[in-house]
């Protein structure tokens, strides 16, 4: 860091398998990935090009390699899985992983509907090629998961191979783990931490809010996902207790 203060917490340092900051990349250009990796690479450990846009990415091999050059590994959004599976072209989905050097995978479900058995089947298949992250949680509001159903959900795609599972919350924290209001559905979080370890999960936040409920309640190595490029550095300031929101969360003397 650029200088020292006291009363920090720590950080789990890089490469780290917990403390995350997954990052969603909805398009940017080779330059501002670029600009982007520049200022923020020492706090960002995965990007996600989301949803599909890496199909309609131009030179996407060489902002791939942008990333590369930073040692940030990249995956492809679960909607471009599911995309390939529902036009049953699974094998073709792990040629472009091969292909690309992306050896990060999404396996969801979050717009079409797999049975769970075959949907851990991919999860168990894409583990010869590399680390699977698998989503947890449907992108229709309307779709109520109650809690035990998220438990096992979750449970059964760790044995199935997953490194972590990823609470939905669409890029707008809106759905999932969410109400629609964006506040976060307190009791299935805190009961699926009864069963699923917190260093397992990595949790969507998108929004400020709800970056910080999860920081006060797990800490500052909570695994954060869907964070914006612009959002990465404000995040690690108030993982450590350098924003106002977490200002006091840290210190010894917590009077203010």
């Amino acid at each position: 860091m650029n200088f020292n203060l006291s009363q920090i917490p720590e950080r789990k340092s890089k490469p780290r398998n917990q403390g995350i900051t997954m990052v969603m990349d909805k398009g940017l250009s080779i330059e501002e990935a670029r600009n982007f990796m520049s200022v923020a690479h020492p706090h960002v450990d995965v990007v996600k090009l989301g949803f599909g846009t890496a199909y309609v990415t131009p030179n996407l091999k060489e902002k791939l390699e942008v990333y590369r050059s930073f040692d940030i590994p990249v995956y492809f959004g679960g909607t471009l899985f599911e995309a390939f599976l529902i036009r049953n072209q699974f094998e073709d989905y792990i040629d472009i992983c091969k292909e690309f050097g992306v050896g990060y995978m999404e396996v969801s479900d979050g717009s079409i509907n797999i049975p769970h058995a075959e949907k851990c089947g991919y999860i168990e298949k894409l583990t010869k090629y590399g680390i699977v992250l698998s989503e947890v949680g449907s992108k229709d509001a309307a779709h109520i998961i109650p809690p035990y159903k998220w438990i096992e959900l979750m449970k059964a795609e760790l044995e199935a191979g997953s490194t972590y599972v990823i609470a939905e919350a669409r890029e707008a924290g809106n759905v999932g783990i969410y109400r629609g209001t964006g506040e976060v559905r307190e009791g299935l979080v805190q009961e699926i931490l009864t069963q699923i370890p917190e260093e397992k999960i990595i949790w969507e936040a998108p929004q400020k809010a709800q970056q910080l409920y999860f920081l006060e309640l797990v800490g500052c190595n909570v695994n954060l996902g869907n964070i914006a490029p612009t959002e990465v550095i404000p995040l690690e300031a108030m993982r450590i207790g350098l924003r106002g929101d977490t200002f006091y969360l840290y210190l010894d003397n917590k009077e203010g």
